[in-house]
């Protein structure tokens, strides 16, 4: 039998480089067609685009090369002229809370969210609710949310917990949602079948079976959250190294701190995914 497979195998081989010898190729069906006439379209647009631009006299190849200069004296040059790597740090680790706070925040509020809104634990009615409401609130960007709610509570600190975490709930329910409806619905029909409760099911068969995701996704979000802290210090006046780059780049101009800051939050996203991943690393030797 295996003598036989390997004979298959390379026949279909032979009639694969036959066909593209021959130039034989297989019809469009409308998908492709569809896909190739957009990227022409898209194309075409862009050189359109770039052939009617009114530059202003502007001389391009001296603003690229300006900008290489820039990205020189930025990341090759980096130095703090206002304030301290200590200083920084302190920075870069409130940045960090507002993260964690918000994402903590979300996490636990997503976690009853996300049972609610799994089509194998809870009501048909429920989950579509649950579903289209945080696909709305998904749809609206993280900062329209913080200003939103610092037309309420004003820019700061709080706008931006608030408009983070409100993104965070939606964006984890539909993550955590889903993790719960992979689960084998045998499983939760046997423990039902038993005489096992709703709650019992939960913490029983549900979150143990799922806890791998559950905390990929959180982490992800985390993640996310500390790039949104940024973001917020800047756009929000939520403070933090976002802050500081806002001065630095609007306000001073300095690119040698611009460049310094961009690697500290660098190290600090590199060092967030090695945790994440041995983390995770660690919980699925031990479920293994």
């Amino acid at each position: 039998m295996q003598f036989e497979d390997s004979l298959k195998g390379w026949a279909q081989l032979g009639d694969y480089n036959d066909n593209r010898s021959l130039g034989i190729v297989k019809p469009l069906n409308k998908a492709s067609i569809v896909m190739r006439t957009v990227i022409l379209v898209l194309s075409v647009l862009t050189i359109y685009f770039f052939l009617t631009l009114d530059y202003q006299n502007v001389n391009v190849l001296k603003g690229l090369a300006d900008t290489f200069v820039n990205f020189e004296t930025m990341f090759l040059h980096p130095f703090a002229h206002r304030f301290t790597l200590g200083e920084a740090f302190y920075n870069v680790v409130v940045t960090l809370g507002l993260a964690f706070l918000t994402t903590l925040i979300g996490g636990f509020v997503a976690l009853f969210l996300g049972l609610l809104a799994a089509q194998n634990l809870a009501p048909k009615p429920v989950t579509n609710f649950i579903k289209g409401f945080v696909a709305f609130i998904r749809a609206v960007p993280t900062i329209l949310w913080v200003l939103i709610f610092a037309v309420a509570a004003g820019l700061g600190s709080a706008a931006a917990i608030i408009g983070m975490s409100f993104h965070s709930i939606s964006y984890l329910t539909k993550a955590y949602s889903e993790s719960f409806e992979d689960l084998d619905r045998s499983v939760i029909e046997a423990l039902m079948a038993s005489g096992a409760n709703w709650w019992q099911i939960v913490f029983q068969a549900v979150i143990p079976s799922s806890i791998t995701y559950l905390l990929s996704w959180t982490f992800l979000r985390f993640e996310i959250n500390f790039a949104n802290a940024v973001a917020m210090g800047a756009a929000a006046g939520a403070g933090g190294i976002g802050f500081d780059l806002y001065m630095a780049g609007s306000f001073y101009f300095d690119l040698r701190e611009v460049g310094l800051i961009t690697y500290l939050i660098i190290a600090i996203a590199i060092v967030l995914e090695v945790v994440s991943t041995n983390i995770k690393g660690r919980l699925q030797s031990n479920n293994s």
